[in-house]
């Protein structure tokens, strides 16, 4: 495996690092803070087998950015499966990185999410380090490729608390490099920060034209058409991101989250599971799972994902609202109403269609009482528009359950159903 080397001071790390360099690979050593703006493939590597040594990584993703904008060459699991996807099986990568820093730049590589899995934690204890190194080849300290300048002024950009000193670093990067397909993608992101939305759209066009093989543009590019709502712009864009670079795990969940908008939940759900075994412990991947399961038909399915939801995230409120929903359409009432209420306990938004929901599980047990107290407190405090919206979806789920449970048929349930009935010609 791969090592990740957290704790002790930066010396102690860097020299650990070194330490755990196999006689006989030869070192390259990347420059972490250039490292997001230099594509994988033009950095020209030793012949192998090689160790990649990368110190402080955690400045290779900065995350400085507004307005919920988040340039995909600075993020970790894209990063680092770009190096991953390049490397041969017997070479191996080593990184340093401050644990606090990392936890806020990249918190997925402490929770071993994406390829971050292929890494192996080495925490130093806080006593000074006494490393011996005797291979005079293991104690030479290689040098990192000075990084080109529109690397280092991007690097700059990225490192700026305000979106339009990093917009103007990035038009500076592509004065000097018009032919940088990098400092393109970066400018359209910069652009987008600042809601200059056509000037992104031409950026991201650019960097296309000059790369058409770059995942990364293709994917930056469906982001803009998503925001635009151009779903089948968004679905190709994140299509052929996936295509070109079949393990990252981003790049088909937002495809599969796309199709799934475009009606399409079979092919939603391949994309799910293509993500899926890249990044297997991603709550939210399970919970897509779960629910398109579920549309489809597929309760087993989607049951066993959305225990695994609340198995990995159980302060998630919707893990156990939807299973709750997958229970209950499976006729298991009781599960269902404790995976409500479970959800509701959690839940600081109080949210009213799962308390209507909730209510009909009740309902479904044989609590006319219960189910009466929560949907109408729920129903009582939304607006016109909303309390008709919920009324309607209870009065058509429970008049279809007490169809299909004649055997539950009582005056109390038949008298909840009326009321609603009554309610919603009254509104």
């Amino acid at each position: 495996m791969h090592l990740l080397i957290l704790g002790g001071t930066p010396e102690a790390r860097r020299r650990a690092a070194h330490a755990r360099r196999p006689a006989g690979h030869t070192p390259l050593v990347l420059d972490a803070v250039s490292l997001p703006f230099v594509r994988a493939r033009d950095i020209p590597l030793p012949s192998g087998p090689r160790v990649i040594l990368v110190h402080d990584i955690e400045r290779a993703f900065p995350a400085a950015q507004i307005n919920g904008i988040r340039l995909v060459l600075t993020q970790s699991t894209y990063l680092l499966q770009t190096w991953l996807d390049r490397l041969e099986h017997d070479d191996l990568v080593v990184v340093t990185a401050d644990e606090a820093a990392l936890e806020a730049n990249a918190p997925e590589a402490l929770r071993h999410r994406g390829p971050w899995r292929e890494f192996q934690l080495q925490h130093l204890d806080g006593s000074p380090q006494v490393i011996t190194i005797t291979n005079t080849e293991e104690a030479a300290s290689p040098q990192s490729p000075a990084p080109a300048a529109t690397a280092a002024l991007l690097a700059t950009g990225f490192a700026q608390a305000a979106a339009s000193e990093r917009a103007l670093r990035c038009r500076e990067a592509v004065a000097i490099d018009p032919a940088s397909a990098v400092a393109r993608l970066a400018l359209a992101s910069a652009c987008r920060e600042i809601n200059d939305a056509p000037a992104a759209r031409d950026a991201l066009d650019r960097a296309l034209a000059l790369s058409p093989d770059f995942e990364a543009a293709h994917y930056e590019s469906a982001k803009l058409w998503l925001a635009w709502d151009d779903l089948p712009r968004a679905r190709d864009g994140f299509r052929r991101a996936a295509e070109l670079m079949p393990r990252f795990a981003a790049a088909f969940s937002n495809l599969g989250a796309t199709l799934g908008e475009l009606d399409d939940p079979a092919s939603a759900l391949d994309a799910f599971e293509h993500a899926l075994a890249g990044d297997p412990d991603s709550h939210t991947l399970l919970n897509n799972i779960g629910v398109v399961s579920r549309e489809t038909g597929q309760l087993a399915r989607s049951e066993a994902a959305l225990r695994r939801v609340v198995e990995l995230a159980p302060e998630f409120v919707f893990g156990h609202y939807n299973l709750g929903h997958t229970l209950f359409l499976a006729g298991r009432y009781d599960d269902a109403l404790r995976a409500y209420e479970a959800g509701y306990r959690l839940d600081p938004q109080k949210n009213r269609r799962q308390a209507c929901r909730m209510a009909l599980a009740r309902l479904a047990c044989g609590d006319s009482a219960g189910a009466e107290r929560d949907l109408w407190a729920a129903a009582g405090a939304a607006p016109p528009e909303e309390r008709e919206d919920l009324l309607l979806e209870a009065y058509e789920v429970a008049h279809a359950w007490l169809a299909q449970h004649p055997e539950r048929d009582s005056a109390a349930s038949r008298a909840f159903v009326e009321r609603v009935g009554a309610e919603i010609i009254k509104s």
